[in-house]
């Protein structure tokens, strides 16, 4: 299988070894031979029509301390896409819920930092829970403005204009650069900026953003109705180019997986 910008999410990876001082004893170009090699291990385990998720990891081994040297532990998951999961979602859109625990501070660590460190996001995602048992949490940083989802990043769209929140609270994902990407390129005013649940409230349409479901549209936000139709016409614009960009009808291959 063609593995999703690869490369741009190694760099990121390693950017982050580097913050967080883990050497995996492996370079980029390493980890990425060994990335495509786990993957086409097991292509044959891929269900016809679906897809894998695959995902890298370094532990700091088995120390008693972090200071220890000792070898660490590098991992290389892939997991097949639980389309079942999510794909609904693609036509009736998402529940929102802005929890009440809130993204780590970025007084105690870089939001640009991908880690597990993510206690807080497992109470948020109860939290939603008790709200709506399918709900997607979407936290709030320490000065109350919108951060990012769980697993990925949140786009609204006011007036025909695709806002998201700064890099100041939210881990820039490699999505999101594609996102902006195809937004350019279809003319689509683009902003980073403060948003609060108000901007949410008040919003034609949002939609949320990974590696996994790609392009999830919101139907609803904290109970509230988002827009008119969903997933709305900006976000339809973009799942189709970014439909044509990876050579795959992502929308309908979840559908059709789910079903089947």
């Amino acid at each position: 299988g063609k593995i999703f910008r690869l490369r741009e999410h190694l760099e990121r990876f390693m950017r982050s070894l580097k913050f967080t001082r883990l050497d995996s004893g492996l370079n980029i170009d390493e980890l990425e031979a060994l990335t495509r090699e786990v993957v086409r291990r097991n292509e044959s385990l891929r269900d016809p029509g679906g897809d894998f998720t695959v995902t890298q990891f370094v532990t700091r081994g088995r120390a008693k301390s972090v200071v220890d040297p000792v070898p660490p532990t590098v991992c290389i998951l892939p997991q097949r896409i639980d389309f079942a999961q999510f794909a609904k979602f693609y036509r009736s859109g998402v529940h929102v819920v802005i929890p009440r625990t809130r993204s780590y501070s970025t007084d105690s660590l870089d939001p640009k930092v991908k880690h597990y460190s993510r206690m807080n996001f497992v109470i948020a995602s109860l939290e939603a829970a008790d709200v709506d048992p399918e709900a997607y949490p979407v936290l709030l940083d320490e000065n109350g403005n919108i951060a990012e989802h769980i697993a990925g990043n949140f786009y609204l769209i006011t007036d025909g204009v695709l806002r998201m929140p700064t890099d100041h609270s939210s881990l820039q994902g490699d999505t999101q650069r594609a996102i902006r990407e195809m937004a350019k390129r279809l003319e689509i005013p683009t902003v980073e900026e403060d948003l609060q649940p108000y901007d949410a409230y008040t919003a034609d349409e949002i939609f949320l953003t990974n590696t996994t479901y790609c392009i999830l549209p919101a139907g609803k936000i904290d109970n509230r109705p988002v827009g008119g139709e969903v997933p709305g016409p900006i976000t339809r614009q973009l799942q189709s180019a970014w439909s044509e960009m990876v050579g795959v009808d992502f929308v309908d291959q979840a559908l059709t997986a789910a079903n089947a």
